[in-house]
């Protein structure tokens, strides 16, 4: 009993440092997840604490349950329009992207660690795929928001990479072990019920989930528990029959927020905690797991081997999968560089273990280096390559809505409740004028803790409170009358457009301000579509046509549809970092001079 609650007062100790440790690596702009992972490795065996702990199935275990939470919450925030924008890409990746990484990285492993072939694709098949907390956390937690197709496509491969992957590492380690002859046709079945047995139970899954969530009438903190006990019921179901459980509760989440559903954002925020809770669980129990001085033996080849993967494996990769695909290179280089290693690999790296492969404990070594540096390069350099090459986008910002009452089960409407923004749209207007839906009604206004009697004829306030009823589908558009806009002014990145405008804007109109030439088709049509004439039916915030000396820039796109515009007089992007870089390239020795002045000063 004195052990028991030993371990639980040492857990809840790590947590709160963890939390607290966090504080201060946002400020310097370390990845959390590395933070947690050295935070297990100072109180393991090796560390300051000492705390000696080998379980691999324990852990196994821990970190199973972790990454499905953290799928299913990574699926919920999926936008459906992103789905579709990205999912041949994103599915090319995660097939045939984690083959030649796997391929590539064998070969290095072979090269380095004097591995046989077939142990060398044991390595690179544990080292292909990204990691989904890695890839979810880093790309919304560092402050920077990149174009939709880019962010897409990372979170879409994290989420879909890991049957490839677990596939390689299971029919690598059969056949280290000299089981049942080698059955290629065997192998690709067993690949096809992962991937197309974890899609179809988690699209089911997802489905089921909303049909409850919507006809049950519960307390409000039991949706939550009812969403998250039903992800997890799809993740081992899933894995009981032999398909991908990380598939199926990544695609449940993905299905379930393809429409609002009853209590959605408490359960989002209940998710959001919880999914921050199995990051810190999952990752400090990594840390407590690895001995850092077993780690020296291979370490100048781990490290090798990990610049393989990051400089040469994963570019490789990535450009022989998007090539079919409209990415331009800067896009390419951003998917390529931000192809992050987390927690998949060290499970991965488990198998052999648990397994009892010869030599197994160099798999697991190699991986967790592997991840560390990823980390500390990759994931520390997310914000920077994205404004390395003008990849920002302006953030959107998701409101500050507290309330979300569901009516009980046969209710058409739900509470929501709004804070008023610095710049809301609502701002100019009174409350009985906004123009809202037909069944969309505010009920209350309050306003410094006392609700205002006659709320219609009063114009709006910073920090008003705004209580409404609505049904759910209107809830989401609802809030932007509340939050901050930015359409009036510039965002900030270089090359978004010094003016914006509407998508619904007339071409002539703008075509005789600007003196553009747009061409005999854009008479008497609306910019938006005659951009979609160019671009295509699916645009994202970032893209960019130019006519003469001025550049037009989606500036906003919901739906693949473009909503706002910004407009460039001068092609900003010259003065991006990449650009400089790569115009100092072309002229090597004005480069070195400009070196030699400044190490001088």
């Amino acid at each position: 009993m004195e052990f028991i609650n030993q371990i639980i007062f040492l857990g809840a100790v790590l947590a709160v440092i963890s939390i607290l440790l966090g504080q201060l690596s946002s400020r310097l702009g370390a990845p959390l997840l590395l933070v947690f992972l050295l935070l297990g490795m100072l109180a393991g065996e090796d560390g300051l604490l000492g705390l000696p702990f080998d379980s691999y199935r324990a852990t196994y275990a821990v970190g199973s349950i972790a990454l499905a939470i953290i799928l299913f919450e990574g699926g919920l925030r999926t936008p459906r329009e992103v789905v579709r924008l990205v999912f041949w890409p994103s599915i090319t990746l995660a097939t045939i992207g984690v083959v030649l990484t796997a391929l590539c990285t064998a070969g290095i492993a072979v090269a380095l660690l004097d591995m046989t072939p077939l142990e060398g694709i044991l390595m690179g098949a544990i080292l292909a795929s990204t990691d989904a907390a890695a890839v979810f956390m880093l790309l919304h937690g560092q402050g920077v928001a990149v174009n939709a197709r880019v962010g897409g496509t990372l979170e879409l491969e994290s989420g879909m990479n890991d049957p490839m992957a677990v596939i390689l590492t299971l029919t690598a380690v059969k056949l280290l072990q000299l089981e049942a002859a080698f059955s290629g046709w065997q192998e690709a079945g067993i690949f096809v019920l992962h991937m197309a047995g974890g899609g179809l139970i988690g699209a089911v899954g997802g489905y089921g989930l909303r049909w409850l969530l919507q006809r049950l009438n519960l307390s409000a903190g039991l949706y939550p528990v009812l969403a998250t006990a039903g992800a997890l019921l799809i993740f081992g179901g899933a894995n009981v029959v032999h398909a991908s459980g990380f598939l199926a509760v990544y695609v449940a989440g993905v299905m379930l927020a393809r429409a609002p559903y009853r209590a959605q954002q408490v359960i989002m925020r209940f998710l959001d905690g919880l999914a921050w809770l199995a990051q810190i669980a999952m990752f400090l129990m990594l840390g407590l797991l690895v001995t850092p001085t077993d780690l020296l033996s291979d370490l100048l080849a781990a490290l090798v081997l990990s610049a393989g993967l990051i400089l040469v494996a994963r570019p490789g990769a990535v450009l022989l999968c998007l090539l079919p695909f409209r990415y331009n290179w800067r896009e390419r280089g951003f998917v390529a560089w931000v192809g992050l290693r987390g927690a998949v690999p060290i499970f991965l790296a488990s198998i052999p273990i648990l397994a009892g492969v010869e030599n197994a404990q160099i798999y697991f070594n190699v991986a967790f280096v592997a991840v560390i540096t990823s980390l500390l390069i990759q994931g520390w350099t997310v914000s920077r390559a994205a404004r390395f090459l003008g990849l920002e986008v302006p953030a959107t910002s998701p409101g500050d809505m507290d309330l979300d009452i569901s009516l009980g089960h046969g209710a058409t409407r739900e509470l929501a409740g709004f804070r008023v923004a610095a710049g809301a749209r609502a701002l100019n207007h009174n409350y009985g004028d906004l123009n809202l839906p037909s069944l969309v009604e505010i009920v209350s206004v309050i306003r410094e803790s006392n609700p205002i009697a006659d709320f219609r004829a009063t114009r709006p306030r910073i920090d008003d409170y705004v209580i409404a009823i609505a049904p759910p589908a209107e809830i989401a558009g609802l809030h932007q009358h509340f939050v901050h806009r930015d359409s009036e002014v510039s965002s900030g990145i270089a090359g978004f457009g010094e003016f914006v405008f509407g998508a619904e804007t007339p071409a002539d109109d703008l075509a005789l301000m600007y003196g553009i030439d747009l061409g005999p088709t854009a008479k008497g049509r609306k910019i938006g579509d005659v951009l979609h004439d160019e671009m295509g039916d699916q645009v994202v915030a970032g893209d960019r046509l130019k006519f003469n000396e001025i550049e037009l820039v989606v500036r906003e796109a919901k739906d693949g549809r473009i909503r706002r515009i910004g407009l460039e007089l001068e092609d900003t992007r010259i003065h991006l970092p990449v650009t400089r870089a790569l115009r100092k390239l072309k002229h090597p020795l004005k480069s070195w001079r400009a070196f030699r002045r400044l190490s001088r000063m």
